[in-house]
C-alpha cells in the first residue's frame, strides 16, 4: 500500500520561506514521478509542480515558476518543495502525488496521472 506524508507546513509571513518535504513508502519511489498539488478554501486543487522518477526533468505552474522548487532524494525516498518569496494567495493545502506511469511531463500537471496521494499539509502566508 502506498502512503505519502507530508511535513513542513506553516505559518508564515509574506515573503518569507517553507520548505515541503513528502516521505513515500509502498511503492519503488525511484520509479515513480511525484507532484505538488495546492486546494485553497472554495476552489478547485491545482497543480503546482513536478517532477520526472530520476530527478532530471521538471514542470511548474506559471504561477509558482522563479519561486518554488521541486526536487527529490531518491535514497531518502522523499519529494521537496521550497517555496520561495511566499505570497498570501499561496495559502492553501499543499498535496503531494505519486505516478507508477510514464507520461510527458506536462501530464503531471494533470491529477488523472496520480494514482496515490498524500493527506495534505497546511501553509499559510499572512500579509
Amino acid at each position: 500500500q502506498v502512503q505519502l506524508a507530508e511535513s513542513g507546513g506553516g505559518l508564515v509571513q509574506a515573503g518569507g520561506s517553507l520548505r515541503l518535504a513528502c516521505a513515500a513508502s509502498g511503492l519503488t519511489f525511484s520509479s515513480a514521478a511525484m507532484g505538488w498539488f495546492r486546494q485553497a478554501p472554495g476552489k478547485e486543487r491545482e497543480f503546482v509542480a513536478a517532477i520526472s522518477w530520476g530527478g532530471g526533468s521538471t514542470y511548474y505552474a506559471d504561477s509558482v515558476k522563479g519561486r518554488f522548487t521541486i526536487s527529490r532524494d531518491n535514497a531518502k525516498n522523499t519529494v521537496y518543495l521550497q517555496l520561495n518569496s511566499l505570497k498570501p494567495e499561496d495559502t492553501a493545502v499543499y498535496y503531494c502525488a505519486a505516478s507508477k506511469r510514464t507520461y510527458t511531463i506536462r501530464y503531471y500537471s494533470e491529477t488523472t496521472a496520480y494514482g496515490s496521494w498524500g493527506q495534505g499539509t497546511q501553509v499559510t502566508v499572512s500579509s
